[in-house]
C-alpha cells in the first residue's frame, strides 16, 4: 500500500468522481483509475460501486475512508516534523548599530527554531525586494510610500555630529547645529539618501546658515577617515556611533531638540510572512 494510492483514493471518495479527483491531482483519469484498482486488489476488497451514472463507496471503502485520511495526516506530520523550519529574510543597513543585536536576541527568545538570514542593502533595493517578496521585512529610515509595501514605525534613532578629535567642539557634552556653520559639511548625495539630507541641511538653514560643501563621500567610513585628517563634520546615527572607535574622530550630541529619523520596519502589505507578528513584538521587546 502505498501513500500515493491512499491520496487517490482520498481524492476520488470526496469528489465521487473519477474526472473530477483527477483534476484535482493534476494527473490524467488512467493513472487513478489504475492506482485504485492496484489498491483494490491488494486490500481483497472493491472501495467503490462503479456505475455509469454515479461512483460511491462500498461498505469497505466508508471503512478505509477514515483510516486513509489519518495515514496521510501523520504522514504530512512526519514531513513536517524532519522539514527545515521556513526562515526570515530581513534587510538591514549601517547604522542600526545595538539595535539589530537587540532585535534579534528578542526574536531568537521568541522563536527559537527560525533561521534569520540578513541582507545589508542600499534603501531602494531593500524595499523593491519587499515589494517582490524576496524579503520578508527590512528596516528603513524616513521612506516614501513604494507599492505593495507597508511600513510599521519602529523608534526614533537620533543623530550625532562626527568631529575632528582635535577640534574645539569635540570636547563639549553638547552642541547646537550653528555652532558647526564654519565647518564644511561632508554629507552623502540627496538622491542616496534624502530623507537625511533633507533634514541635515533644513537643520541648518532653520539655525540660520547654509552649509558649507564638503567632499560627497562614498560610504561613512570614507567620511570619517576625511574627517580625521581636515576639518570637516558630518551626522551619524548615535546607535552606531556607540560601536565605532575612532581616536581621531569625536561624536558629539545635538543639543534638544536635536536630529533625528524615525526607523521603521517595511513588509509586503499582502502575504506577510508568518514570522512577522513575532518580529514586531522582539522590535517592542528591545524597546523595553
Amino acid at each position: 500500500m502505498e501513500l500515493r494510492q491512499l491520496s487517490y483514493f482520498v481524492a476520488v471518495a470526496e469528489e465521487l468522481h473519477f474526472g473530477r479527483a483527477a483534476e484535482r491531482l493534476h494527473i490524467v483519469q488512467s493513472a487513478v483509475s489504475q492506482q485504485i484498482q492496484r489498491l483494490e486488489r491488494e486490500l481483497g476488497a472493491e472501495l467503490f460501486d462503479r456505475s455509469p451514472r454515479r461512483v460511491r463507496l462500498t461498505g469497505a471503502g466508508e471503512r478505509l475512508l477514515p483510516e486513509a485520511r489519518a495515514v496521510l495526516a501523520a504522514a504530512e506530520r512526519a514531513r513536517a516534523a524532519v522539514a527545515r523550519p521556513a526562515g526570515l529574510r530581513i534587510g538591514t543597513s549601517t547604522g542600526l548599530g545595538a539595535h539589530l543585536d537587540r532585535v534579534l536576541d528578542a526574536f531568537a527568545r521568541r522563536a527559537p527554531d527560525v533561521p534569520v538570514e540578513l541582507y545589508s542593502l542600499p534603501a531602494a533595493e531593500r524595499l523593491a525586494r519587499v515589494a517582490a517578496g524576496r524579503l520578508d521585512a527590512a528596516f528603513v529610515r524616513a521612506v516614501e510610500a513604494v507599492p505593495g509595501v507597508r511600513v510599521h514605525p519602529l523608534w526614533p534613532d537620533p543623530l550625532v555630529a562626527a568631529l575632528p578629535a582635535s577640534h574645539p567642539l569635540a570636547s563639549r557634552a553638547e552642541i547646537g547645529v550653528e555652532e558647526l556653520a564654519g565647518l564644511p559639511l561632508a554629507l552623502t548625495e540627496r538622491r542616496t539618501n534624502p530623507a537625511l539630507v533633507d533634514l541635515v541641511v533644513g537643520a541648518c538653514r532653520e539655525a540660520g546658515f547654509e552649509p558649507l560643501p564638503g567632499p560627497s563621500p562614498g560610504s561613512l567610513q570614507d567620511a570619517l577617515a576625511s574627517i580625521g585628517t581636515r576639518p570637516l563634520w558630518t551626522v551619524v546615527y548615535a546607535s552606531h556611533a556607540r560601536v565605532l572607535h575612532s581616536s581621531r574622530v569625536a561624536f558629539v550630541p545635538f543639543r534638544a531638540p536635536g536630529l533625528a529619523l524615525v526607523t521603521g520596519l517595511a513588509v509586503p502589505a499582502v502575504a506577510p510572512s508568518p514570522h512577522l507578528s513575532t518580529l514586531l513584538l522582539a522590535c517592542d521587546d528591545h524597546e523595553s
